[in-house]
């Protein structure tokens, strides 16, 4: 399954939970999930922007979204933690990407990505983004 299904599953279940009235959210569910939209808007922008860079740099963008997402899961529990880390894992084999070359060396086990790969990536990215928002809004 690729990360953009990943994610749209992540999505669609938090949205019947919330819809059925599973998942209460608290105050600090609104706040964190506000944090955590903030984050990944800053490190993903619009994919024409995102597209215009080197890939260099939309390997650290996401990365970067990676830290976002386990520093706002390190600090909650119940089903905002287990959204947060579908999340981290829907994105791990951003990972397992380089760009740079071995140059003789070894490489950790990492492998050049496709731009497709990161389009893919982004796109996770920002519907993860779309249901914190979601998340946030319903204070």
């Amino acid at each position: 399954m690729d990360m953009r299904r990943i994610v749209a599953v992540l999505a669609e279940e938090a949205e019947q939970q919330l819809h059925d009235h599973v998942w209460e959210l608290s105050p600090h569910d609104h706040g964190l999930a506000r944090e955590a939209e903030a984050g990944l808007r800053k490190a993903v922008g619009p994919p024409d922007v995102q597209e215009a860079l080197p890939l260099k740099d939309r390997l650290e963008h996401l990365r970067e979204t990676l830290a976002v997402l386990a520093i706002c899961l390190a600090r909650t529990h119940g089903r905002l933690a287990w959204l947060l880390a579908g999340g981290i894992e829907a994105l791990e084999p951003v990972l397992r990407w380089r760009v740079l070359s071995p140059e003789g060396g070894g490489t950790f086990g990492t492998v050049p990505a496709h731009p497709e790969q990161y389009a893919e990536a982004e796109d996770a990215v920002r519907r993860l983004q779309e249901v914190l928002a979601q998340l946030s809004a319903m204070a």
